[in-house]
């Protein structure tokens, strides 16, 4: 197995991870607050992991401009689709939230394109195609649903949050590997330096806004026992995507990361006891189908 594909199934895993305790948090939290719990709690770690490198004997590039401006862009991007996705999760089960956000495979296919220019095979795009065909069929929430002519009935406001958040993590994911690539050196410290510079940039933007809130730091500090647990998984996640998505381009590795899908529903149905239906486990199957095809073609 090429290191890659290890990696990406270890971020898929992590992430889910992340995810679920990122949804318990949202019983004393709201979204925005939740969402900042991933990033202020995750920056110690990104601190102490490039320290660790370091210590390790890696040498860590000097920083550019662009390292800097994308890592910043995809920090923003990151916000948009985390906040997104928590709020698909008060609209939608679990595991169908986290459908509709795995539609950045197919977005961010479109934003290597617009941003550095960078493609896939049309292998791999029909295996991308595949699995959107999977992800589509998991959205309706009845047969009426599917049958009604108006597109909002169909999608509902968590499907365009999902999209939504989408939308960000592809953005994101492009300018990641657009900044790791600027950097001089190994694709580890590379992307762990993107790591730490994109959660900084996102713990003091996000911590200026949410501390204008009366109480709000205060809240985020009473739930640090599970607010530990995301900030480490969701470090650990991070690192395995950027370090991913420089050894290979942003659409394979968000592509195969639709295996988070599956854990989703797995937690979804073992931890939340939410109920999943047929057409999400076919749906399922078809996204396994796109993956293994975006895996042989790429």
């Amino acid at each position: 197995m090429e290191p890659w594909i290890a990696i990406t199934l270890l971020a898929a895993g992590l992430q889910n991870a992340r995810s679920a305790l990122q949804k318990k948090l949202t019983e004393r939290l709201d979204a925005t607050e939740a969402s900042y719990v991933r990033f202020c709690f995750a920056w110690p770690f990104a601190l102490a992991y490039v320290l660790a490198l370091v210590a390790a004997g890696l040498e860590a590039p000097p920083l550019n401009g662009r390292f800097l401006a994308f890592a910043f862009a995809g920090g923003m991007a990151q916000i948009v689709g985390t906040v997104a996705l928590i709020r698909s999760f008060s609209y939608r089960n679990f595991a169908v939230g986290t459908a509709y956000a795995k539609t950045e495979a197919v977005q961010t296919v479109l934003f290597s394109l617009l941003l550095i220019g960078e493609g896939v095979s049309w292998g791999a795009a029909a295996g991308i195609g595949i699995s959107l065909a999977g992800v589509l069929l998991l959205s309706p929430r009845t047969p009426r649903a599917l049958a009604g002519t108006q597109r909002s009935a169909w999608i509902g406001a968590g499907g365009w949050f999902g999209i939504g958040a989408g939308a960000g993590f592809a953005c994101s994911a492009v300018c990641y590997r657009a900044a790791s690539l600027s950097l001089d050196g190994s694709y580890v410290i590379t992307a762990a330096l993107t790591l730490l510079a994109a959660t900084t940039a996102q713990t003091i933007v996000m911590g200026g806004w949410i501390g204008r809130r009366s109480g709000a730091l205060r809240r985020i500090a009473t739930t640090w026992r599970t607010s530990f647990w995301v900030g480490l998984f969701g470090m650990t996640a991070s690192a395995s995507w950027f370090t991913a998505m420089t050894l290979q381009s942003a659409p394979l590795v968000r592509a195969l990361g639709q295996m988070e899908l599956l854990f989703a529903f797995v937690v979804s149905l073992l931890l939340f006891r939410e109920r999943v239906r047929v057409t999400e486990v076919a749906g399922s199957a078809l996204i396994v189908v796109g993956i293994v095809l975006v895996v042989l073609l790429r």
